[in-house]
């Protein structure tokens, strides 16, 4: 009899271990957590803007940035600044109720980009990389390569390159920020 309470008690604390072993959390390239099992379903295409985890996870790298920057760019830190709070508010006033109609012009427009040069993609017209670089309007996302670039030059203490890749991220940012401007002046 008391083996088969142990044996019960055993099962119910280890059922519920059990089932949110079942409902995991992918993990991304970089070790953070992905959820899009989780969000993507829902129809939201913006899902990565609405949870908290995203805004926690982008004042986690302001911080790490800042703190580089202190370290290795100092005469910079008032420029750094002053962009990281121009980016909160420009970010709040670009998904503020105000700006939906504009959100929702921006997406339209950009989603008849994207199925144009899929089209010419898909018909062999272009190649994969002209793709790429025609739906992200010539950029190339390389702040994300720049920020893996100077995570690198930390972790190996190369305070050149760290200072090369802290001024080229800054820039980056700032035609970011920018960029966000134009939209809302639309």
């Amino acid at each position: 009899m008391r083996k088969l309470i142990v044996l019960f008690l055993g099962l119910f604390l280890t059922l519920p271990n059990l089932a949110s072993a079942h409902n995991h959390t992918p993990v991304n390239h970089d070790g953070s957590e992905s959820h899009k099992e989780n969000c993507c379903n829902n129809g939201e295409d913006r899902h990565h803007l609405m949870h908290g985890d995203w805004k926690a996870k982008m004042a986690a790298r302001e911080g790490k940035i800042l703190a580089w920057v202190s370290q290795y760019t100092p005469e910079k830190k008032k420029e750094w600044t002053k962009m990281f709070s121009e980016k909160k508010v420009l970010m709040m006033k670009w998904l503020s109720p105000q700006n939906a109609s504009k959100r929702e012009q921006w997406k339209k427009e950009r989603m008849e980009k994207i199925k144009k040069y899929r089209k010419q993609y898909d018909e062999g017209k272009i190649t994969k990389e002209e793709f790429l670089k025609k739906v992200h309007d010539g950029k190339d996302m390389s702040h994300w390569q720049t920020y893996h670039e100077l995570e690198k030059a930390v972790a190996e203490k190369n305070s050149e390159n760290a200072k090369k890749y802290l001024n080229q991220l800054l820039e980056q940012y700032t035609a970011h920020n920018k960029m966000l401007k134009d939209l809302m002046s639309k």
